[in-house]
């Protein structure tokens, strides 16, 4: 089953692993006052969607002026998805998508992959694997495989942080044996760092 977004959360926390501002949305109320004067995203959360974008389940640039509006819009679209939640999150700074996450082999255990994430999974196929545990070295072999390496690293200065950031979901991956799929994407890489914005956890 999919493990509630904030049980998932906080085992991406458990392990140093930062994820955007996000809070579930009960009511108009709270959507604003989550809101403030900043911009957000507001994401309807469902077993039936796994693909939210794709179902009209998320609207962006949400500001107070069209915060009612959205809100009640993204409701009327859920409604088909039910049971669902409703997830308001800050919305992430401009920088490049990747995917990260993990798997299980039945032959040959648990796997890690990096690639470039957000709509470009699926078009250019970008994406480097490796068994866990892994080190230093596999995790810049992982990134140095990719075509778009340099894209994703900035050039080369945020390789480090992607580095320590595999080794991290790698340690995860091998001390949480429940947790069969783990689906980070789109992870934004930014010029101070990254933010997770999307968090899918099977267990």
């Amino acid at each position: 089953m999919q493990l509630d977004y904030f049980k998932a959360k906080k085992i991406l926390d458990d392990y140093g692993i930062k994820s955007i501002k996000s809070s579930y949305i009960n009511s108009l109320k709270e959507v604003q006052d989550f809101c403030g004067k900043d911009k957000i995203v507001l994401k309807a959360i469902s077993d039936k969607a796994i693909h939210k974008s794709k179902a009209g389940l998320v609207i962006l640039d949400v500001d107070q002026d069209s915060v009612e509006l959205s809100y009640k819009e993204l409701l009327k679209k859920a409604e088909k998805f039910k049971p669902y939640k409703i997830i308001a999150q800050k919305m992430s700074d401009k920088g490049v998508e990747i995917i990260l996450g993990g798997r299980t082999d039945q032959q040959f255990g648990r796997f890690i992959l990096l690639g470039l994430g957000g709509i470009y999974v699926e078009a250019f196929k970008d994406f480097s694997l490796r068994l866990c545990p892994i080190g230093k070295f596999d995790a810049n072999e992982m990134i140095n495989q990719l075509r778009s390496k340099n894209i994703i690293t900035n050039k080369g200065e945020s390789t480090d942080m992607l580095v320590t950031l595999l080794m991290k979901i790698s340690k995860l991956l091998l001390e949480h044996e429940e947790v069969k799929e783990l689906d980070l994407n789109p992870v934004i890489i930014t010029e101070n760092g990254y933010e997770i914005v999307d968090i899918r956890m099977i267990v």
